[in-house]
């Protein structure tokens, strides 16, 4: 199969994209830690199989000056000792909201983050999981070409 973009929405949709770029905002002005939040744009994306945002996210990481081990790990990271109790949270969370249909978002996953996260950052962290599933399905929909992106 050829890989071609189907649409360039960000070029035909410009008006559409103002509120996702506004939730991002609203998530890059919150108490939220910028590699706490590529990290659960990435596990996001690995989990939803975006390969453009994986590569897009991976750079931001590195940008952010998260490490190649912990970048290559973010696939396995219940089995790594890599990660803070905050972010393995945040994953958690990340993951549960990802894949609703497949999981509870129980109460007890809810305590369970909220020992490391305040509403406010909690509200956050929620939005940029919205966000991040947003744009993997506008860029899986439209078959985004991976690789194009540069910080």
């Amino acid at each position: 199969m050829a890989y071609v973009q189907r649409i360039n929405y960000q070029a035909k949709a410009t008006e559409a994209l103002k509120g996702m770029m506004e939730l991002e905002k609203y998530v890059a002005d919150s108490n939220l830690e910028r590699p706490l939040y590529e990290l659960i744009k990435i596990r996001a994306s690995q989990v939803n199989g975006c390969a453009y945002c994986i590569d897009m996210h991976s750079k931001d990481a590195r940008k952010a000056g998260e490490t190649e081990q912990r970048i290559y790990a973010l696939s396995a990271w219940k089995e790594t000792p890599f990660y803070t109790g905050r972010e393995r949270a945040a994953l958690n969370w990340t993951e549960a909201l990802t894949l609703i249909p497949e999981n509870e978002v129980s109460d007890e996953l809810y305590d369970s983050v909220c020992e490391h996260f305040n509403e406010m950052e909690l509200v956050a962290l929620t939005m940029g999981i919205i966000a991040i599933n947003g744009w993997n399905r506008l860029a899986i929909g439209f078959r985004t070409a991976p690789g194009t992106y540069q910080p």
